[in-house]
């Protein structure tokens, strides 16, 4: 009897105590968080989630117009930087007015959807500047920041399933999200020392409003969802719970990888006509 009680004593002081969803590992109360991207579709949803959940959110949008759009779903509470991220000293400056953060997401991206012969190399150089050169730029900025003041923080980019999968008409821009794929394992070597976490989701087709528009034809759409096991696109919801996850401290071990939120397309594209 002894033995138990004691065995019983040792098991609920090592039972984790309940948490409030103000304290607890889903929480970034008293936390910054940058998302660029921050007036439409991932980028949006992740910053209304991140406010929810009690940080101070700054987003980044392309144009003065987009102001609007994101106060009205974050809230006036939170501070927006109007940047053009293909532009270095913008990307920089983006960076200076947020501040101090804790977690920055890399939404932002552009698709130039042409097929390899037919791909003009101003919009390769866009597709490049605002997909892979403004992670790169705006991570070493807020990761510069997170080793001065002393502190752990975590990156999250949006990259995509065709990153290693070839699509059709996709050729420039799965070259960037691929460069994407492998900034993400730079800076988990780099960076991990210091306390500073990067990963990335890779999303299959999402249903944002230019998603629904771009695969709205049954003939391209089709074929895609006969790739796809669970037979379905993404939802916002779907890569923005990821993207939290990856922030959060629940996955205070995870580090360096790559995320298909694909519904199985990249681990059955193999297998399936």
């Amino acid at each position: 009897m002894m033995v138990a009680a004691a065995l019983l004593a040792c098991a609920r002081a090592a039972a984790p105590q309940a948490r409030s969803a103000s304290t607890g590992p889903g929480s970034f109360a008293g936390k910054t968080a940058l998302v660029t991207g921050a007036a439409s579709g991932i980028g949006l949803r992740c910053a209304q989630r991140l406010a929810e959940r009690g940080a101070r959110v700054v987003g980044v949008v392309s144009r003065e117009s987009r102001v609007r759009a994101f106060k009205e779903h974050v809230g006036d509470g939170h501070p927006c930087v109007v940047a053009d991220l293909s532009q270095v000293a913008d990307v920089r400056r983006a960076a200076a007015e947020a501040g101090d953060v804790d977690a920055l997401v890399n939404a932002a991206g552009v698709g130039a959807m042409a097929s390899f012969l037919d791909v003009e190399t101003d919009a390769f150089d866009q597709c490049v500047a605002v997909n892979c050169r403004a992670p790169l730029v705006l991570s070493q900025c807020v990761a510069r920041n997170m080793i001065a003041r002393g502190v752990p923080g975590a990156v999250v980019h949006v990259s995509s399933q065709s990153s290693s999968q070839a699509i059709r008409d996709r050729c420039a821009y799965s070259l960037t999200k691929a460069g994407v794929d492998y900034l993400t394992k730079c800076m988990a070597l780099e960076l991990g020392p210091h306390g500073i976490r990067t990963n990335c989701v890779n999303p299959t087709v999402v249903l944002t409003p230019l998603g629904r528009a771009a695969w709205a034809d049954a003939a391209k759409r089709d074929p895609m969802l006969a790739s796809i096991p669970l037979g379905r696109f993404a939802e916002v919801d779907d890569v923005a719970d990821c993207v939290l996850y990856l922030l959060s401290d629940a996955a205070a071990m995870v580090n360096g990888v790559c995320v298909p939120v694909d519904g199985g397309f990249l681990a059955a594209r193999a297998h399936l006509p």
